[in-house]
């Protein structure tokens, strides 16, 4: 896909994210926004991931360990491929298997999560096992900035650095945001990109809803050759609408009927800027 194509794409992805959560009366829409850039080049241009292969022990494995968001992740599963979109209208219902955390009840989901700080650890082992299994699939994880303080996390920076696992790409959305406050009042993990070095890991800083930056990082990958790659995606909470954009109100928030219409017309507005614009 072009990156123009991309860039469409993310529109409406976040157009469905928002329609879900409205219908749903629930959802963590600031961070599925932010978010939706990273998933949107990861399942379109990096990840050999698909309904057919999904059950071949050579694909690679991406784990959302930000569970919360997992409004753009169902979206973007729905778009692969992987089960109908309209199930997704079953989102927060009785007895659905949409839920408001990832499920492996749901084709396409590599593991349950949603309990912060578990998503590296699940992916250093997974990315262990492939190296023992002379495999060249890869390992990817989605992780929140406001999950960093889970020491589950540094433990497992720790094990992917003295494993050498070059073939384990985490990606942390920095939106500075979280539930009660920005993250820097909260518990203050910056300077990331040195803390992650120290960790013994290859370091990339981007804006993560840059597509052409995402996309220039990814097939980077790995960044040094038997150490493990971290992307420090620089996002905005609430990317794409206005009035949703770092406010933190929005870390989980249901628009009214007037606001999702006025996100639709943003968002709209943005298709069409994109529509006119070459390749």
């Amino acid at each position: 896909m072009t990156s123009k194509e991309l860039k469409l794409k993310s529109v409406e992805y976040r157009k469905k994210i928002l329609k879900y959560i409205l219908q749903a009366k629930a959802g963590h829409t600031g961070g599925s926004l932010s978010a939706t850039d990273i998933l949107n080049v990861l399942y379109n241009d990096v990840l050999n991931v698909s309904p057919e292969n999904f059950a071949s022990p050579d694909r690679d494995r991406y784990v959302q360990s930000k569970g919360h968001c997992v409004e753009a992740l169902f979206v973007v599963l729905a778009d692969q491929g992987f089960f109908p979109e309209e199930e997704l209208n079953t989102l927060c219902k009785y007895q659905s298997h949409y839920i408001g955390h990832p499920t492996r009840k749901v084709k396409g989901v590599e593991q349950n999560t949603g309990a912060l700080g578990h998503g590296l650890p699940i992916c250093v082992g997974t990315a262990i096992a492939a190296k023992l299994d002379n495999k060249a699939y890869r390992v990817f994880t989605l992780m929140g900035d406001g999950e960093l303080p889970e020491g589950s996390n540094w433990e497992a920076a720790l094990s992917a650095a003295h494993y050498k696992l070059d073939n384990l790409c985490a990606i942390i959305d920095k939106n500075s945001l979280q539930i009660t406050a920005a993250t820097s009042d909260v518990m203050n993990t910056d300077p990331l990109d040195e803390k992650w070095k120290a960790f013994g890991w290859a370091v990339k800083e981007v804006n993560g809803n840059d597509i052409e930056e995402l996309r220039t990082a990814f097939n980077s990958l790995p960044f040094e050759k038997g150490k493990p790659s971290v992307i420090i995606a620089h996002t905005t909470k609430g990317k794409g609408v206005s009035f949703m954009e770092n406010e933190l109100k929005w870390h989980h928030g249901v628009p009214s009927k007037e606001q999702y219409e006025q996100a639709m017309e943003e968002l709209d507005a943005e298709r069409i800027n994109l529509e006119r614009l070459s390749n």
